[in-house]
């Protein structure tokens, strides 16, 4: 079964990267009650790379606790990617600290046509789930 997304969150996912561009852009969604995602949380790329990213720690608390305290869960992880595919890397894989958690990839290679991607990563081994924007 594929997972779903909407269209407005994909659409703030992609302004997002296009704005940081060319540093990478990160952030997570937040999955209401039910299971589904409900909100983009645009973070700050720690980093300021266009090779990598890394949460802000004190933001990621802050962004974590608004989802407990909200009663939602974490959907996703999400990272653009602005020369490469949307695949992970070797960094990527190695920083997976929420096996439970998608990691979502937004290629901006052709910044005319992203492509957005969804993994899992646990234990070093990489499975892509189909992704549906709706």
């Amino acid at each position: 079964m594929a997972a779903e997304l909407d269209a407005l969150s994909y659409k703030q996912i992609v302004e997002q990267g296009l704005r940081e561009f060319p540093n990478e852009c990160c952030g997570v969604i937040a999955a209401d009650a039910s299971g589904r995602p409900s909100k983009v949380i645009q973070m700050r790329n720690a980093d300021a790379s266009p090779v990598s990213y890394r949460l802000d720690a004190e933001e990621q608390l802050k962004v974590f606790n608004q989802i407990e305290d909200e009663g939602w869960s974490l959907w996703a992880i999400y990272h653009s990617h602005t020369n490469s595919d949307a695949y992970p890397s070797e960094t990527d894989v190695r920083l997976a600290f929420y096996p439970d958690s998608r990691y979502l990839l937004l290629s901006l290679t052709d910044r005319n046509q992203p492509v957005l991607r969804s993994f899992f990563i646990r234990d070093g081994e990489i499975t892509e789930e189909e992704l549906q924007i709706v």
